[in-house]
């Protein structure tokens, strides 16, 4: 981040720079311009004032010296020289190839000069015509000098554009990728949650079963134990009273009368149904009692043991959840922070994109849209220069190819 921060103040204070450099260029380009305007201007009020009535007429009469030779210039050199009723041969012949010139380039310069070369007078139109070489060929300077600081700064910028662009698309992935991750986390937390709370509540009501379980079959064990321990009481009464009663053994002589009742012959057992006595009964109920009680310890210990494999399973799991939920809440705080991160670089590199974009729009007028290409630009320049110096050389009397 301070790398980024860093790297958006160099540029931003390098388009800053480049915009006033750019500015500061115009303004002395128009300034010059301006400057070459006015030199002509005044250069063409001097020739005016110098070839005026006051400067000649005055030149007539006083000194006839150059009168004369001013006669004799103008007796000797008829051909470059225009009188008061048009311009000379020459001129005409300039203005014709200028203006054929500019008419295969279409360049308006050569027309303007052609039409001046048919209008001026002959020094005006030398003048101007050197001027105008040097004019273009400082421009053409000026231009190849421009030319090559836009070449660089475009090439520079698109460099950026393209490197920054690229780290946006890569951050915004970014960003994508760690939002999604953050919301599966959010998503896995939710659930382990719910399985957590799950296992505390199955805990819970397996602790609560398993306790009124246990109530309930060390309570048949008391139970059992208690009827046994009174069953074996009423046993050994019985037990006892039948072996009293079986001393008393039937009579086994008769000796009253045939007609006295019946008596026993055999001990007495008690009054139970045929194939059973009170003892047998008791007995069998204090066997279910031992059944039960047996039964009851045995599903204790079963159920107890079933319990505890539960419990250990179940805490077992529940610890597993545990560690991973928090596992997965600091992965989800490092993404947090990690998303922070990569939204404030992506915001910065926006802006480093957008100060790239914007310097490049700047750029465009001068460098990228000029409604002309380079080598067009160049190549009507060489054309007007070409043309203007074969206008000197008509202007100096020397035949052209």
């Amino acid at each position: 981040l301070a790398q980024a921060a860093s790297d958006l103040e160099e540029d931003q204070k390098y388009l800053d720079d480049a915009a006033d450099l750019c500015r500061a260029k115009a303004d002395d380009f128009k300034s010059r311009a301006k400057l070459r305007v006015e030199e002509i201007e005044t250069l063409q009020k001097v020739v005016e004032i110098v070839t005026s009535e006051s400067v000649t007429g005055a030149a007539d009469k006083h000194l006839p010296v150059l009168v004369q030779a001013g006669v004799r210039a103008h007796t000797a050199l008829p051909q470059v020289r225009g009188g008061e009723h048009g311009p000379s041969p020459l001129q005409a012949r300039l203005a014709a190839f200028l203006a054929e010139r500019a008419r295969v380039s279409g360049s308006r310069l050569l027309t303007e000069v052609s039409q001046r070369a048919a209008e001026d007078p002959f020094a005006k139109v030398k003048k101007l015509v050197k001027d105008l070489i040097v004019q273009l060929m400082e421009e053409s300077t000026e231009e190849t000098e421009h030319k090559g600081w836009c070449d660089a700064e475009l090439s520079k910028n698109k460099v950026t554009r393209d490197s920054k662009s690229e780290e946006v698309t890569q951050l915004t992935a970014d960003v994508e990728d760690l939002n999604a991750q953050i919301a599966q986390l959010a998503q896995d937390l939710t659930t382990l949650a719910h399985e957590i709370h799950e296992l505390e509540q199955a805990m819970g009501k397996a602790t609560a079963d398993r306790n009124e379980s246990k109530e309930s079959n060390d309570q048949t064990v008391k139970d059992s134990k208690e009827a046994q321990i009174a069953l074996q009481q009423a046993l050994a009464v019985l037990k006892e009273y039948y072996a009293r009663s079986a001393e008393a053994t039937a009579l086994t002589q008769q000796t009253p009368a045939l007609d006295a009742p019946e008596t026993f012959d055999k001990p007495y057992a008690g009054m139970i149904p045929e194939g059973g006595n009170v003892v047998d009964f008791l007995e069998i109920i204090h066997a279910d009692f031992t059944r039960l009680e047996s039964e009851a310890s045995t599903s204790e210990s079963t159920e107890q043991e079933q319990f505890e494999k539960f419990m250990f399973e179940s805490k077992q799991s529940k610890a597993l959840k545990e560690n991973e939920t928090q596992h997965k809440e600091d992965s989800k705080l490092s993404k947090e922070s990690a998303l922070h991160s990569t939204q404030q670089e992506l915001k910065m590199t926006q802006e480093q994109l957008s100060t790239a974009v914007a310097y490049y729009e700047k750029l465009k007028p001068t460098c990228v849209d000029t409604g002309i290409s380079y080598e067009d630009r160049v190549k009507r320049r060489n054309d007007e220069i070409e043309s203007l110096q074969q206008a000197l050389k008509i202007l100096q009397g020397e035949d052209i190819a």
